[in-house]
């Protein structure tokens, strides 16, 4: 056991390494490349001097965006690793929880009620609506069978996320404004957002992510079942807070900022778990890396395909993460977490 763990460490190591070599890659590609095309000498000048920004291009739209593709990504990919392996569910997201309808939902009420449309404001509210609907999905699910099994969790999330989503509908449908403003929102998109607001969301991020590695050791123990993991002393009640936490913190952040953003949190994890296995030491870094590589390089796509338009990235994760869901069901080897 210990010669695989260590003639292991350093495959997963350079997959690491790999996986941020990509980044760094797509980072450039996402400075570089769009309907604009800037050359390089062009853009590196203008990062140097913001004075030399051709049309405020660099600055103004394809940074914001890269930073933003990262943050998003790699939250989203680090909250899916958490989810699939707090259910033991490799089809789940962080919507599956409700975490995602419920930002939308406190999102709505904020527009509906307070006309609440600023980076802080959404960040705050889509914060508390996710985590209030995480609460009530962990509440409802304990009711059930307890936490010894996550399938109340999924079923509860499920229940919870389609009554969200249907309040939502009628409040965006009884008002116009508040219809317009939702659908700048719900598409989940790169294009048009700034930097504005970022470091509150940068916080929650990080908090996220503390409890995502706080939670690490848990969910190892957790794959091994949980009648298992409960007699090797671990706390389920413990072990599905922190999970919790990290999903709504890290969801609720990238919610925030751009957005739904789907199928990064599904796919992430599963090309993550190819590269560095199961252990959750490697496979929450190595789903954030991905997730991050994935959403700046669909962006990019979407940049491309429609010429001086462009597709939202959300359009795109949608077209290709529905291609990767199928692909996922058919492969029984990738099924097994």
């Amino acid at each position: 056991m210990l010669t695989t763990t260590t003639t292991g460490r350093p495959r997963r190591a350079l997959a690491v390494a790999a996986l941020l070599v990509a980044v760094a890659a797509a980072c450039l590609v996402s400075l570089l490349l769009g309907s604009n095309r800037l050359g390089l000498g062009t853009v590196l000048t203008a990062l140097v001097d913001r004075s030399q920004d051709v049309g405020d291009v660099v600055w103004g739209s394809r940074v914001p965006r890269t930073v933003l593709g990262l943050l998003v990504g790699a939250c989203m990919g680090v909250a899916g690793a958490v989810m699939q392996g707090q259910t033991r569910n490799p089809l789940a997201d962080p919507g599956i929880f409700g975490v995602t309808a419920g930002a939308g939902l406190a999102v709505v009420i904020g527009l509906y009620v307070f006309d609440a449309s600023s980076v802080l404001a959404t960040l705050v509210l889509a914060l508390v609506g996710a985590a209030v609907a995480s609460v009530v999905v962990f509440s409802v699910a304990a009711l059930g069978r307890g936490l010894s099994s996550p399938v109340p969790l999924a079923i509860a999330g499920t229940a919870v996320s389609a009554l969200l989503i249907a309040a939502t509908s009628y409040l965006v449908l009884a008002d116009e404004t508040t219809l317009a403003g939702y659908r700048i929102w719900v598409v989940g998109s790169l294009s048009g957002r700034s930097l504005t607001g970022i470091t509150p969301a940068l916080v929650f991020a990080v908090l996220g992510l503390l409890c995502a590695v706080a939670n690490m050791r848990s969910l190892d123990t957790l794959a091994l079942g949980t009648e298992l993991a409960t007699g090797l002393g671990e706390s389920l009640l413990r072990a599905r807070l922190v999970g919790l936490a990290a999903i709504t913190l890290l969801t609720a952040s990238a919610v925030a900022l751009t957005g739904p953003i789907g199928f990064v949190g599904l796919t992430a994890p599963h090309l993550a778990r190819a590269l560095v296995g199961g252990g959750h030491r490697w496979l929450l870094p190595a789903s954030g890396l991905v997730g991050a590589v994935v959403l700046l390089v669909c962006d990019v796509v979407g940049r491309l395909i429609a010429g001086t338009a462009e597709v939202e990235v959300g359009v795109v994760l949608t077209v290709l993460g529905g291609v990767a869901f199928v692909l996922i069901v058919r492969r029984g080897r990738m099924a097994r977490l």
